[in-house]
């Protein structure tokens, strides 16, 4: 703990130089995110990818772009809002632990259980004494998770007060986007400031060697995406080596009966 510096000192990205080699380099980050759940399936491995950060940072664009291609019936992303009624008057924590992977899977969070040092803080929704506690709780419920094999990512992407300004007049402008941007967005914005804090607070308490924090700076979004996505490759990666899968003799043996198909059919 202690790596980090100010949020807002954090240097920006550059824009790719090359628009094809960006396609070139995220389809190449996606086709390995695939190898590593097709992996996690094959041994019953599970994942929780975080992502968090400022409104229009570019999380959905991010989580959009790691999914595309992974087996949808494993894959679950969980887009997290105000609790519902029956949250609501329960432990905080107790809404995340209904959304874990089982076996196999992988759940994505777009907004985490981070909330409670951020949004709630801030905003009055529990008291100083409570998300004061959440540092440690949340400690607690990552080293859980670690300790029971879970692999955890966390992303928070960060972008400028500049390029937010941009991006949420881009919205206001264009018919559809506006579904995006709310009221709540600009008491968000007006209170960035106590964001910065509130982020950098977190930062140095909940940066752990089971679950440490991976700042994107998001300022340009395709260099963010290719960020993101390499590191979810990179955390997911460590410890793993890829195989190919072993052709069941009984599954070959099935294709020879049907269609007369053998292996070596393949190499003609």
């Amino acid at each position: 703990m202690g790596k980090w510096p100010a949020l807002d000192k954090i240097e920006m990205l550059d824009r790719p130089d090359n628009i094809d080699d960006y396609e070139d380099q995220l389809e190449k980050l996606q086709h390995r995110l695939l190898d590593l759940q097709v992996h996690h399936l094959r041994t019953g491995g599970r994942a929780v990818i975080g992502v968090d950060g400022w409104d229009a940072a570019g999380k959905g664009g991010m989580i959009e772009r790691a999914i595309f291609g992974l087996e949808p019936r494993s894959t679950h992303v969980w887009r997290i809002g105000a609790p519902t009624k029956e949250e609501q008057g329960r432990h905080y924590l107790w809404r995340f632990w209904q959304r874990l992977p089982t076996p196999g899977n992988w759940a994505i969070f777009d907004r985490t259980w981070y909330g409670r040092v951020l949004v709630e803080r801030i905003e009055g929704f529990c008291t100083k004494d409570e998300w004061k506690r959440a540092y440690r709780e949340i400690n607690e419920f990552e080293r859980q998770l670690a300790d029971d094999g879970v692999r955890i990512v966390k992303l928070l992407v960060h972008v400028s007060a500049d390029e937010q300004k941009k991006r949420m007049i881009e919205r206001l402008d264009d018919p559809h986007k506006r579904y995006k941007i709310g009221l709540e967005d600009f008491r968000n914005i007006e209170k960035r400031k106590q964001y910065l804090e509130a982020y950098d607070e977190m930062l140095e308490k909940t940066d752990t060697d089971h679950a440490p924090w991976h700042v994107i700076a998001s300022d340009h979004k395709k260099t963010a995406r290719l960020a993101g996505l390499k590191t979810m490759v990179d955390v997911l990666s460590q410890g793993v080596t890829i195989t190919p899968q072993e052709l069941d003799p009984a599954v070959a043996e099935a294709a020879r009966k049907l269609w007369g198909w053998t292996p070596d059919d393949k190499k003609k």
